[in-house]
């Protein structure tokens, strides 16, 4: 029989997830700086803080408390949040910037995503960066997150790949989660087969099956960007294989997980926020035996979230 998660634990689980993609967001953030050093980072000795955190978690601040204030997503509302909190110094991209300049002017989501690229609608990464708390909130109910990830993802991203992004992200969170709350510690390859019944399009698919065979081999987080893409063409399929393959390689060990995207370069602050808000999810905050979590010195780093974004008890 499956076990009931109160409302309370499950926001426990995705104010974890939000703070490990913060932290990751931040962190990754450091090494566009120059005279940051990666050996440093490798050895144990992150930049010195603050960090300051980007797009990546202003936007997956919102999508948590549209879960902390009516416990699902309501894409008109996630919209119009969006539009009203978008601060272009947090480093928005040209296109969620134009999507989010219309939809404040009071052009409907559906209008604005659907125009974007020409007709073509956003395959970019943004859906998938800010969506692991969600994931990490549908602890044991991996279906539901990826119906609440779609819905997540359509109000700024149209184009099947995007969305199909964010849904793979949040379903190997629910997972996740879902190991932590019941004790267990899945292999890499029994993550990446929970994602079997979540098919995405040809390019990420192509992706994750790379990802997948990469899994069983001695691959370097260097090698296995250079076969999956690490975020350079910021979009869902250059990006989201790279994140989860680390996510499932590294899912007890936070520090490694992000020392890992940091290594392989890219888009750095976004492929650290994807595999942190997974790996978080299952390991929280600070060590128990046989699990690293997020540094606390790591948390207390990274510069703190909103106001607006508190939990609430």
């Amino acid at each position: 029989m499956r076990a009931v998660i109160y409302e309370s634990a499950r926001l426990d689980i995705c104010y974890d997830s939000l703070h490990g993609l913060s932290v990751g967001d931040a962190l990754g953030a450091q090494f566009f700086m120059v005279g940051r050093s990666v050996p440093e980072l490798v050895a144990g000795r992150p930049p010195v803080g603050p960090w300051e955190w980007t797009d990546d978690t202003h936007m997956a601040c919102t999508v948590v408390t549209e879960l902390r204030d009516h416990r699902e997503i309501g894409r008109d509302r996630l919209a119009a949040l969006f539009a009203r909190r978008y601060e272009p110094s947090r480093g928005y991209g040209a296109g969620a910037a134009a999507i989010l300049h219309e939809i404040r002017a009071g052009v409907p989501w559906r209008q604005a995503a659907a125009a974007a690229f020409a007709g073509q609608g956003s395959c970019g990464n943004g859906a998938a960066m800010r969506v692991a708390p969600l994931g990490a909130y549908h602890a044991g109910r991996p279906a539901q997150a990826a119906r609440q990830a779609i819905a997540s993802a359509e109000v700024t991203h149209s184009h099947p790949e995007g969305i199909a992004g964010a849904v793979l992200v949040a379903v190997l969170a629910a997972h996740a989660a879902a190991a932590r709350l019941d004790g267990s510690r899945p292999t890499p390859e029994e993550l990446f087969a929970r994602l079997d019944p979540y098919p995405a399009g040809e390019q990420l698919q192509r992706g994750m099956r790379r990802a997948r065979r990469l899994l069983a081999a001695r691959t370097t987080a260097a090698e296995a960007a250079y076969e999956l893409g690490n975020g350079s063409r910021v979009t869902a399929q250059d990006t989201v294989p790279f994140a989860l393959w680390v996510a499932a390689r590294h899912l007890a060990d936070y520090p490694a997980a992000i020392t890992a995207c940091v290594e392989a370069g890219g888009d750095i602050d976004t492929t650290a926020a994807i595999a942190g808000g997974v790996v978080a999810a299952y390991t929280a905050i600070g060590e128990r035996p046989g699990v690293t979590g997020v540094p606390r010195a790591w948390l207390d780093s990274r510069e703190p979230l909103p106001s607006w974004s508190a939990r609430i008890p």
